[in-house]
């Protein structure tokens, strides 16, 4: 698909794409994401499993992975990495998309992304109402975990690869980040 330059693109627009990339859709923006390492392939991996795992084991509701769209409006679609919906919000998702904001969304960091998932991505996250939200570094082995503020995310807490994980949404979640950042 060729770009326009300063074309502001909707979710319409997106729907019409006839090629086989993933794309996200931020401010209007058309932003090509390439294809993850592997490194980060297997992080998401194994967070997913932890995160579906609770999440099943307790009925607290749906657990998604990228690549889903998550519609904000006509020019917000992000594919997050990792998604919760708690079960008295299943009705955000479609048979084609999730309509809304997930409650806990989980970015974990590319070279190519990490810029994008720490400021645009951020901002639009806490603008839509997430209630968490987790940034995955593999590199470093480190996730941060912010919650709501009255105007800005705060850190809830950092954890480094040889700590447990503990999430304030998802209470009793405890990921041993040892067996995520092997």
């Amino acid at each position: 698909m060729q770009e326009t330059p300063n074309k502001l693109y909707t979710y319409e627009d997106y729907l019409k794409i006839n090629d086989d990339n993933q794309y996200e859709l931020i401010g209007g923006e058309l932003i090509l994401v390439p294809a993850p390492k592997t490194i980060h392939q297997r992080v998401k991996g194994r967070l997913v499993w932890f995160i579906t795992n609770f999440v099943r084991n307790n009925n607290l509701g749906e657990v998604y992975d990228a690549p889903t769209d998550v519609v904000l409006s006509a020019t917000e679609k992000p594919q997050p990495d990792i998604l919760f919906i708690s079960a008295n919000r299943l009705n955000i998702i479609t048979e084609d998309n999730i309509k809304g904001a997930p409650d806990l969304v989980v970015e974990i960091l590319s070279p190519s992304t990490a810029s994008r998932d720490k400021v645009e991505k951020s901002r639009l996250y806490y603008k839509y109402g997430v209630k968490e939200y987790w940034i995955v570094d593999p590199d470093a082995g480190i996730v941060q975990v912010f919650a709501p503020g009255e105007k800005k995310w705060i850190l809830h807490e950092a954890y480094r690869g040889d700590e447990i994980l503990e999430s304030p949404l998802l209470s009793g979640l405890q990921i041993n980040l040892k067996e995520v950042f092997l």
